[in-house]
Parts: structure tokens; C-alpha cells; sequence
């Protein structure tokens, strides 16, 4: 077993981009080269690079792939929203994905805040 497999947020994250292929199989066929292909590439960027970062040799470097992590997160929210206004989404799949997506980055947070220094 990997030490990223341990991370709970990591864990969770995969958990994450479960839903989201999950979700995007509904999605209109026009959009496979559209939304879904971006939703899914944010997604599975997000445990992505925790993997990646946990593999570094410096706290400073992993914190950097947490941060990279973090903003995939940002994506995968804004391009649900972009669904949601385009009803490709219900109400209640946005809501577990977007709670999700809040709980994923507080944990990245925590993440990044243990492996920096206190400034």
C-alpha cells in the first residue's frame, strides 16, 4: 500500500471523482468532448495529485500538488454550476457534489496548513 492510499482526503477524493463519472454518464452526448471530459479531468486531477505530491521529496513540493489539488476542486464547482444552469444536473446531484467538494477542500487545507511552517 502507497502512504497517499492512507490519507483520508484522499480517499475521499477518489470517492469524489466516483460521483462524477457517475453524474457525467448523463450527460448530453454532445458534451463528452465538452463538460464531461473536463469534469472528469478536474476530478480525477484532484486524487491525482495528492498521489503525485506525496511522492516528493520536500513538504514544500507535496503542499504545492495539494494546492494544484485544491483548485481542481474549484474547477469541478464551477463547471457543475455550469450544468446546473444548463439543467444537465439535478438539484439533488449538485448538492452531493458540492458538499462533497467542500468537505475535500477543508481537508486539503488542513492538508497543506500541516506541511507548511506557520508563517
Amino acid at each position: 500500500m502507497f502512504a497517499f492510499e492512507k490519507l483520508d482526503v484522499w480517499q475521499l477524493a477518489v470517492e469524489y471523482c466516483d460521483d462524477v463519472y457517475r453524474i457525467t454518464r448523463r450527460f448530453p452526448s454532445d458534451e463528452r468532448f465538452g463538460l464531461t471530459s473536463q469534469l472528469r479531468r478536474a476530478a480525477v486531477s484532484v486524487a491525482a495529485n495528492i498521489a503525485e505530491g506525496s511522492g516528493r521529496l520536500s513538504k514544500k513540493d507535496f503542499a504545492r500538488f495539494v494546492e494544484i489539488g485544491y483548485g481542481s476542486v474549484g474547477e469541478v464547482v464551477t463547471e457543475f454550476t455550469i450544468a446546473k444552469r444548463q439543467d444537465m444536473i439535478s438539484e439533488g446531484d449538485f448538492a452531493l457534489v458540492y458538499g462533497k467538494a467542500e468537505r475535500v477542500a477543508q481537508m486539503l487545507s488542513r492538508l497543506r496548513s500541516s506541511l507548511l511552517p506557520a508563517e
